[in-house]
């Protein structure tokens, strides 16, 4: 996908004034990610994804698990990963935008103010044809009281060329309900104000940009969203099919992506509203949460992608092998693949979380739905 000679890093970054234990497990987890199908791609990931319990059950599930991975345990080692992987004549596909103290712009596959002016929730106005637009506004901060009243419902994102993880970067208003305003609004001076949709069905169009510049399309999902309307998961295989028109664009976004320089994976969030219009919401230039599971299903269940499939996220404060035995009845009685994880006790940070990411598939939808809830209830509780 990417080519040879280039390694990939999937870290976002961290933030100029924000303390080093921000989001410290999010990044990391992140970084991770593509170690179940990296296979030999060079892979720059914390050392929370290579737990040996971990890799031994990913590559009991018949994924193709990274050969080159290129660990870190601190901040440090990370910068030290980068540095060695430059020394070594690699490009990096850096995922998120780093700064250029870290990796220069002519060691990347794309640079960092592409990949950050990309992921602009700002950015959107040139890339995406009108008619599939949602309305929406860029404001300063200034005037950010007066375009976020109350008694209406409106959607906050953050305009910034620092891409993180989108739903960090996005807060949902309903009108009536109490404001209160995101982190990002103390610290950035650019925001979009865009309309509060009810929609009806929504999507992940999954893209790749190869060295050739060609966009092409991986497959279509479904986006799970949670009662504040942030994305929890992915539905994968028999999902419904978008209007022709919508794919059209998509593939056309991805062009245009493509022609500025762009290469790699992307997923444009689409829905259809409940009155019939037909909008792209957000463009996600890089490896995202849907993107790993269906890499996944493609390498080793792809009968699976024409069936029902869900992805789920499980997070416990306890050792990732404690996790992944008490799941082993559920994993040996199939319908069920380790796509991802991680555990914080093989890093230096403080606090002890593991994270799995799993596929759940079979040939009902309720069926999988219900064990995909079972697997959640059983973590929480």
């Amino acid at each position: 996908m990417y080519g040879p000679g280039v390694a990939v890093c999937a870290r976002p970054p961290l933030e100029a004034t924000a303390p080093v234990s921000r989001h410290r497990h999010t990044r990391d987890v992140f970084s991770a990610r593509p170690i179940a199908v990296a296979a030999d791609t060079p892979l720059i990931c914390s050392s929370g994804g290579t737990d040996p319990s971990l890799l031994a059950q990913l590559r009991d599930g018949g994924l193709p698990v990274g050969t080159d991975l290129r660990e870190f345990r601190s901040e440090a080692e990370f910068t030290a990963r980068v540095a060695a992987a430059m020394d070594d004549g690699l490009l990096i596909s850096m995922e998120y935008p780093q700064p250029a103290t870290l990796c220069p712009e002519e060691h990347m596959v794309k640079s960092a103010q592409l990949v950050g002016y990309l992921n602009n929730k700002a950015s959107i106005d040139t890339f995406v044809d009108p008619v599939f637009q949602a309305r929406r506004s860029v404001v300063t901060r200034k005037d950010l009281a007066e375009a976020t009243p109350e008694e209406k419902s409106w959607v906050l994102k953050a305009a910034t060329n620092d891409a993180h993880r989108g739903n960090l970067d996005v807060y949902l208003h309903r009108a009536g309900e109490p404001i209160t305003l995101p982190a990002f609004t103390d610290v950035l001076s650019e925001f979009v104000v865009e309309e509060y949709l009810h929609i009806l069905r929504n999507w992940g169009i999954q893209l790749y940009i190869g060295p050739d510049a060609t966009a092409r399309l991986l497959a279509v999902t479904e986006q799970r969203i949670d009662t504040a309307g942030l994305y929890t998961g992915g539905l994968f295989g028999l999902v419904s099919s978008p209007p022709a028109a919508l794919l059209t664009e998509c593939l056309a976004i991805a062009g245009r992506a493509a022609d500025i320089g762009y290469r790699g994976m992307c997923s444009l969030d689409c829905a259809q509203t409940r009155d019939g219009q037909l909008v792209v919401l957000d463009l996600n230039f890089r490896i995202t949460g849907g993107s790993i599971p269906l890499l996944a299903l493609q390498s080793v269940r792809p009968d699976a992608l024409d069936r029902p499939a869900e992805s789920v996220n499980l997070t416990v404060p306890a050792p990732l092998e404690e996790l992944l035995a008490d799941l082993r009845p559920a994993l040996a009685a199939g319908g069920l693949l380790v796509v991802a994880g991680h555990d914080t006790v093989h890093t230096d940070n403080p606090i002890r979380q593991s994270t799995l990411q799993l596929v759940v598939f079979g040939d009902d939808p309720d069926d999988v739905a219900t064990r995909r809830r079972t697997l959640e209830t059983r973590v929480r509780h």
